[in-house]
């Protein structure tokens, strides 16, 4: 199955980034987003192993969780789109063109 990153996501992933850097530990986020994207990649070939996400409760938006992060995504028959890498204390908020799609 596809893995494919929104542009939601990519800029999650350089915020998480940014952030570990600026607290002078760049290597901390580095190591969140290899174990983040590890995650994600697992999705090619078990892309129903997250749970249906509460907020939603539809069956074709599924989270996988990597404290403190929740790695959102949308299951499409073919693929699998990762749409918000978003720290779990967060109330969920998915980009405009994924609310109306999912």
């Amino acid at each position: 199955m596809e893995i494919r990153l929104a542009d939601s996501a990519l800029a999650d992933l350089n915020e998480i980034q940014d952030w570990y850097a600026g607290e002078g530990v760049p290597d901390v986020g580095l190591r969140l987003i290899r174990r983040i994207m590890e995650r994600v990649e697992s999705l090619a070939h078990h892309p129903d192993m997250g749970r249906i996400v509460p907020e939603f409760g539809q069956a074709s938006l599924r989270e996988l969780t990597n404290p403190p992060f929740r790695i959102i995504y949308r299951r499409d028959r073919d693929a699998v789109r990762v749409v918000r890498v978003w720290r779990g204390e967060r109330l969920l908020r998915l980009p405009d063109d994924e609310e109306g799609t999912v």
